[in-house]
Parts: structure tokens; sequence; C-alpha cells
């Protein structure tokens, strides 16, 4: 498993939100490590258990803390997300429509301090059996050795589910999120997958926009040894309209799916033409 693991003490930013409650009570019972929540001015109280404190700072006071999960609007996400990034290592952004500016601004500070950020836009991390910083539904996720990273959050609940009906677990699900402006990217993830020794094979979804496949696909022809299995959505998608994510728009003849999926199979990955043949691509591969 790679960024969650036992080790994992999490705080909630936003927990006593409409969003941040209901997620936070379905981390508890997948057995997340949630040790604290911050909300300005709801300090001293706690939910299920979970004390609830005005800043992170003051939860690190009284709590070990390692992560922090964001579930705040996406006005206020710039300066919570500066509050994590200067006290933890890893920090999940769940929140979506963060202007771009502000992104880069996280980014950008996120790399000074040497500090961990998936987001935003994503649906989270989860290591079946240990935990999730997300918003998954769990009971489609599967203990074991094969990694998933995506863009898509809805794509990465269809291909788990495809996978654990066909007697394939997940060791981690990774969705790093689907604006143009994002944290950890393929390539960082791919990395972690490479040296992770619960990780034996790794499935890649993707989508039009952008050239982050591209530069995946030839990342993987030079640095991983393990299998991989893609799946490229869009592929009917016209040029200049946006599909679902910000970041999935093709611009000229940059961006489009037959380009991705070309240099994917050029690296030796396996492209899916359908979510539904991954499963039996993944078992060929290992």
């Amino acid at each position: 498993m790679i960024y969650l693991d036992k080790d994992t003490k999490c705080l909630v930013q936003g927990i006593t939100g409409k969003q941040g409650s209901f997620h936070t009570e379905q981390m508890l019972e997948y057995n997340t490590n949630i040790v604290a929540g911050v909300t300005p001015g709801k300090g001293g109280q706690d939910f299920m258990g979970v004390p609830i404190f005005n800043s992170i700072a003051e939860a690190k006071e009284n709590c070990e803390i390692n992560a922090s999960i964001i579930f705040v609007p996406a006005k206020f996400a710039k300066d919570a997300a500066f509050e994590s990034i200067r006290n933890l290592d890893l920090v999940v952004i769940i929140s979506e429509h963060i202007p771009v500016h502000d992104s880069l601004q996280i980014m950008n500070y996120a790399e000074e301090m040497g500090t961990t950020v998936i987001g935003p836009n994503t649906p989270g991390i989860i290591s079946p059996g240990v935990g999730k910083l997300g918003i998954m539904p769990t009971h489609i996720f599967d203990k074991g050795n094969v990694g998933v990273i995506s863009r898509s959050g809805t794509l990465t609940y269809e291909v788990a589910s495809q996978l654990t009906r066909a007697g394939i677990g997940q060791s981690t699900c990774v969705g790093i999120g689907g604006d143009p402006v994002i944290g950890t990217n393929y390539i960082d993830v791919l990395t972690k997958f490479e040296e992770d020794d619960d990780t034996e094979a790794i499935v890649l979804i993707g989508e039009i926009g952008g050239n982050a496949e591209e530069k995946a696909a030839e990342f993987i022809k030079n640095n991983i040894s393990k299998p991989v299995v893609s799946y490229i959505a869009g592929i009917t998608a016209p040029p200049g309209k946006r599909m679902g994510h910000a970041g999935a728009i093709i611009q000229g003849n940059s961006g489009t799916a037959q380009n991705k999926i070309d240099a994917l199979s050029d690296a030796g990955v396996k492209v899916a033409k359908m979510p539904s043949q991954i499963a039996d691509l993944i078992k060929d591969s290992i």
C-alpha cells in the first residue's frame, strides 16, 4: 500500500460541515485512523468521539497527526490547504471548483514545504482493509495486489468494482483529481507503486485533455518494471468541448484519446477499449 497505512493519523478540516461530517462517519466506519477535526470556532466539541479544534496547530498540541483531508468550500480551501501543508506530511483536498490561481499557489507552497498533496477535486485514497481518506464507496473495493491511479472518481469506482467482481483485489487506489492543476501526478504514484511490495500490477485510468498520460507513458517505458494496464476515457469527445473535468478538454491536436492510447501502447502498456476489459488484461499480465 502507498500513502495511507496503519501509521497514518489524520485530521478532518471542515469536520462539522455537511460533507465533512458525512464522510468522516464513513471513514471511521472503515476503521480509518481519524484522530481530530478542525473547524474554526467549534473547538472543544467532538464528532463521534473525535475531538474538534479551532486550528491545526491547536490539534497538534493535543494529538499526534501527520495527515489531513479537506472538506471546506472552494473559497476557503487555499487557507485550509496552506495551514495543513505548513504542519503535516500528507494533504488530501476533496474540495472542487477551487480557482486555478489558488491551486497554483497551493502546489507551489507544497513543493516548497516538501508536503504531498493529493487533489484537488479528488475522490481521495483508499487502501482496502486499512482505511480511506476520501469519499469512495468502500463496499466495491477488496484487498489485493493491484494498484489503481485515476483522474476520474467515477471510473475509479467502476474499475475497482470490475476488478473486485473478477476476484482481483487492490493494494491502493489513488484519485489524483481532474483539475488542470493538481499536486500528486501519475508519475509520482507510478513511482510509489513500483517501489511498493504490496503492488504486483498497476491500472492507469486516463481521460482526454492535457499531456499527463503521454508523460506517464514515457516514464513507464523507462522506469516501470511491473505490468501496467490502462483505459482512456473520451475517445469520441469533440475538440474544444470540456467533458466532465476542468482538465478534460481537447485543444487542437493536443490531448486526444488516440494520442494517449498510442503513447501508452508504444510504452508496452495494454490499453483496454472498455473498462470491462481491464480485469481480463490484468489476469493475462500477472
